[in-house]
C-alpha cells in the first residue's frame, strides 16, 4: 500500500508511512522493491518475502503522477498467496501533495466491486514535507471504508552521513486492522536506516505489542 513520495506514490517504504512533495521526473517510471515481510502502518499483512512492482507516469509541466503499485507474497500457508494491486493519482501543491488511492485485494473479490464489503478501499491522503520533517494524514472515503478509518503519521530524518540516512516515525490510526479494538491509538513507531538501494526498518506497534525488523531492497 505504504509512505513517501514512495508512500504517497505507493512505490516504497510502506512501513514507514510519511509523505513527500518532491517532484518526480517527468514521463514513465518503473521499479520494484523486495521486502523480507510486508508491514503496513504497524501491521503485518504477510510474513513472507514480497515482491512489490510499481509503474507510474508523471505529466510534464504539472507534476501530477498516476500509477499502479502491487505486492505479491512469495509463499502461502495453506491458501492463496498474498496479492494487492493499488491504483493512485498524486497532485503536488508546493511542499504538499494530495493522493487518491484505491487499495484492491484480488483474493477478496472482483476488481471493480466498490460495495461496502467488497475488495476495494478508497483513501484520500495529504502529505507535507519541509526540510527533515514529513507529515501524513489519510482517511478512507469510499467502498469498504471501515467506517471512514483515519491514519496520521509524522517522520523526521535525524541522520545523514557517509551515504547513510536514518529516519524516525510515529503513526496513529483507528482502522480495526491497525488496532486491537478499532479505537484511535498509536500503532506504528520505529526507525529506518537506508544506504544505496537497501533500507532496514525496526517497527513496533504499541497496541498489539508486536515488533518487526524488515529489510527492503529497491530496484
Amino acid at each position: 500500500m505504504k509512505k513517501t513520495v514512495k508512500l504517497l506514490c505507493l512505490a516504497a517504504a510502506i512501513f514507514v508511512g510519511s509523505g513527500s512533495a518532491a517532484q518526480a521526473a517527468e514521463g514513465f517510471k518503473v521499479g520494484a522493491d523486495i521486502v523480507s515481510s510486508y508491514i503496513w502502518r504497524g501491521v503485518e499483512l504477510d510474513n513472507s518475502f514480497n515482491v512489490q512492482p510499481a509503474v507510474s507516469y508523471t505529466f510534464p509541466g504539472i507534476g501530477v503522477v498516476v500509477g499502479f503499485w502491487g505486492s505479491y507474497g512469495l509463499e502461502h500457508d495453506g491458501g492463496d498467496r498474498y496479492k494487492e494491486i493499488d491504483a493512485f493519482v498524486t497532485v503536488p501543491i508546493g511542499n504538499a501533495s494530495i493522493t487518491l488511492t484505491d487499495y484492491h485485494f484480488p483474493n477478496a473479490g472482483k476488481t471493480f466491486d466498490f460495495t461496502g464489503d467488497g475488495p476495494n478501499t478508497v483513501e484520500l491522503s495529504l502529505g507535507y514535507s519541509i526540510e527533515n520533517l514529513s507529515l501524513l494524514g489519510a482517511i478512507n472515503i469510499a467502498a469498504n471504508d471501515f467506517k471512514n478509518a483515519k491514519y496520521f503519521e509524522a517522520g523526521y530524518k535525524f541522520y545523514e552521513k557517509d551515504g547513510f540516512s536514518a529516519k524516525a516515525f510515529v503513526g496513529a490510526g483507528d482502522e480495526y486492522e491497525y488496532t486491537t479494538d478499532g479505537d484511535f491509538k498509536v500503532v506504528n513507531t520505529g526507525f529506518s536506516v537506508s544506504k544505496d538501494r537497501f533500507t532496514a526498518s525496526f517497527i513496533y506497534n504499541p497496541d498489539t505489542e508486536a515488533s518487526h525488523l524488515v529489510l527492503m531492497a529497491s530496484f
